[in-house]
């Protein structure tokens, strides 16, 4: 298990999680038994600028909370494809990193030990360990926020694949020439099922003055740039029939893809976070409906649960955070050597 007992004073283990974002940088102190105890937070950089401008605002933020903690280590959760060493960021759809060699290039600036892992890969560790798969051994991740990232733990343990890119869920082609995607393929997953799906198709509504979408317009005083995904949200919470049709679209092809993800690895549990995921039933409902509806062998098989992350936006920087402690000498760990092998047989301390 990540988090163990008797860490032996939160001192000792001490790292820093980092949880790059299309959208936002996050960073926290957390302790060995995965509470965060310090946190900052700042927009992602424009991504036209060099990605040396990210780097910078992880710096930043590592400083500031070095002045307040006795850092050991730092994790980085990153979204975009890893490589097997954790240390370049080969690819990232959301932002302008190409065969990045990010640990390196942290590890010279801080003088601390650096991992980079998946942003899904770590949040996924963070939730089988203490959210909400904690009873679980077969797991897959799928996070929901301005694009989709995955997961998968396989008997307790965190699979990455051979070259770390396991879990890019986001980027399976379920409508062929379909949506345009940022990672340069057509009809990917994420361009049905993501924050960015809902929000593009909202600013269709009110770019073509449909009467359905009248609160919408509303809202945005008729401008489709100011429509961001949680303004959809909150209006479907209210009981806006447009908005409301807007996540029951995206849940049933998260539901689609979530049936065809079974078919691959026949998890007993399907963990569902990332930001769009706050929606609750408005979205999964249509989700556990579309899964029952085109799981294979459905009537003659068991179905996985599908539930919602426990964790919230700190699980990404929680999971890096806990990942850096493998960097550290045993002595200064404060805990067992550890492997995400039986998950159901340990608690974390606070």
């Amino acid at each position: 298990m990540a988090f163990t007992r008797g860490a032996g004073g939160h001192q000792r283990g001490l790292t820093v999680g980092i949880d790059i974002g299309g959208t936002k940088v996050a960073a926290g102190v957390v302790t060995p038994g995965g509470r965060v105890l310090a946190r900052r937070r700042t927009e992602t950089p424009d991504k036209s600028k060099a990605p040396k401008v990210v780097e910078d605002t992880i710096v930043v933020l590592v400083e500031e909370l070095r002045r307040e903690y006795p850092v050991n280590a730092v994790g980085v959760g990153a979204a975009g494809f890893v490589d097997e060493r954790r240390a370049s960021v080969l690819f990232a759809p959301h932002l302008a990193w190409r065969r990045e060699p990010l640990r390196d290039a942290l590890t010279t600036r801080l003088g601390l030990p650096v991992v980079v892992e998946n942003d899904a890969n770590a949040s996924a560790w963070a939730e089988v360990c203490v959210g909400a798969g904690r009873d679980a051994r077969n797991v897959v991740v799928v996070n929901l926020g301005t694009g989709i990232g995955g997961a998968i733990v396989i008997d307790g343990t965190l699979h990455r694949g051979r070259y770390g890119l396991a879990g890019e869920f986001g980027h399976m082609t379920v409508v062929p020439k379909g949506h345009r995607c940022e990672c340069g393929n057509r009809g990917c997953w994420e361009q049905y099922a993501s924050g960015n799906a809902v929000t593009r198709e909202a600013r269709e509504l009110v770019a073509a003055d449909s009467p359905v979408a009248r609160p919408l317009i509303q809202a945005v005083g008729g401008d489709p740039s100011l429509i961001t995904g949680p303004l959809v949200s909150e209006l479907a919470s209210e009981g806006d029939r447009a908005c409301i049709e807007l996540l029951e679209e995206a849940g049933t092809w998260l539901g689609i893809g979530l049936a065809n993800l079974a078919a691959a690895f026949d998890p007993e549990l399907f963990i569902i976070g990332g930001g769009v995921s706050e929606c609750g039933d408005l979205l999964l409902g249509p989700a556990r409906t579309a899964f029952r509806r085109h799981l294979v062998g459905r009537g003659y098989r068991p179905e996985a649960r599908i539930a919602a992350a426990e964790l919230g936006n700190e699980a990404g920087l929680i999971g890096a955070a806990d990942l850096a402690r493998d960097t550290l000498p045993r002595r200064r760990r404060g805990h067992r050597r550890r492997g995400l092998r039986h998950p159901a047989l340990r608690r974390p301390t606070p």
